[in-house]
C-alpha cells in the first residue's frame, strides 16, 4: 500500500473514532451531532460516507477562520498590499456570511471584480473565493449554526488541544505510551475544569470499596 492509501485509513480511522466517542456519549442520537472542518472534499466525503454508515444525522459547518483566508486572498486582489481598508472589506463580507448569505457573498465578489476590471491574472484569489463560497455553501450556513449555540470555529478545539495535552505531554525527555498518557490527559481534564476535588473524593471511596470493604466482606458477615 503506498503512502495515500495509509494516509486514508488513517484519516477514516479517526472519522470513525470521533463517531465511536459521540455514539458513546449519545448512543440513541438525541442531541444535535455538529462537526467542525475545514472544508477538504476528502474529508467531507469521510464524514458523510460515516453518517450513513450509521443512520447518523450530522451538522457539519466549515471553519469560519477558514473561509476568511479565502476573503483575505480575495481583498489583495483589489487592495494594495497593506491598505487598511482590506480589514473593512474582508469584515463586511463576513458579516454577510454570518448572516447565511454565502450566494451573496459570491455574487458580491465577483461584481466587484467586474468594477475593478481585473485582470485574469489578477482574479485568482478572487476567483477561489468565489468557487469557494459556492461549492461549500451547504457548509456556511453560519445563521443556522449561531442560532442553535453551535460552534462556528476550532480555536477553542485547537486551544484546548495546546492546554491539556500540548503543554502537558510534549516536554523535554517525556516519553508516554498510550494507557499512561491517556490517564494523565484525563487527571490534567480534571485540574483544567476544576473537577479534581469532586472526583478525589469519590476515587477515594470507589479504592475503598474495592480494596477494603469488598475483599472482607464474606469475613464481616462470617463474624457477625
Amino acid at each position: 500500500m503506498g503512502r495515500h492509501g495509509r494516509v486514508d485509513d488513517t484519516a477514516a480511522e479517526v472519522v470513525a473514532a470521533a463517531f465511536d466517542q459521540a455514539e458513546h456519549r449519545d448512543p440513541t442520537h438525541r442531541r444535535p451531532w455538529v462537526v467542525l472542518v475545514d472544508g477538504a472534499r476528502h474529508q467531507l466525503d469521510l464524514i458523510t460516507a460515516e453518517a450513513t454508515r450509521r443512520d447518523a444525522t450530522v451538522h457539519i459547518v466549515i471553519d469560519l477562520i477558514h473561509v476568511l483566508e479565502y476573503l483575505w486572498n480575495a481583498a489583495w486582489c483589489l487592495h494594495a498590499p497593506g491598505d487598511p481598508s482590506a480589514g473593512a472589506w474582508v469584515a463586511r463580507h463576513a458579516r454577510t456570511l454570518l448572516e447565511g448569505g454565502a450566494e451573496q457573498a459570491a455574487t458580491a465578489l465577483e461584481k466587484a471584480a467586474r468594477t475593478a476590471r481585473l485582470k485574469k491574472s489578477r482574479r485568482k484569489g478572487i476567483d477561489d473565493a468565489i468557487g469557494y463560497l459556492r461549492n461549500k455553501a451547504a457548509y456556511l450556513r453560519y445563521d443556522t449554526a449561531l442560532a442553535n449555540g453551535w460552534p462556528i470555529a476550532t480555536g477553542i478545539i485547537e486551544g484546548a488541544c495546546r492546554h491539556p495535552v500540548e503543554d502537558c505531554l510534549d516536554i523535554t525527555g517525556a516519553r508516554w505510551g498510550l494507557a499512561g498518557a491517556e490517564a494523565v490527559l484525563k487527571l490534567r481534564a480534571l485540574r483544567s475544569n476544576g473537577d479534581f476535588d469532586a472526583y478525589w473524593t469519590w476515587h477515594e471511596k470507589q479504592a475503598f470499596a474495592r480494596n477494603h470493604q469488598t475483599r472482607y466482606r464474606d469475613q464481616l458477615r462470617l463474624a457477625a
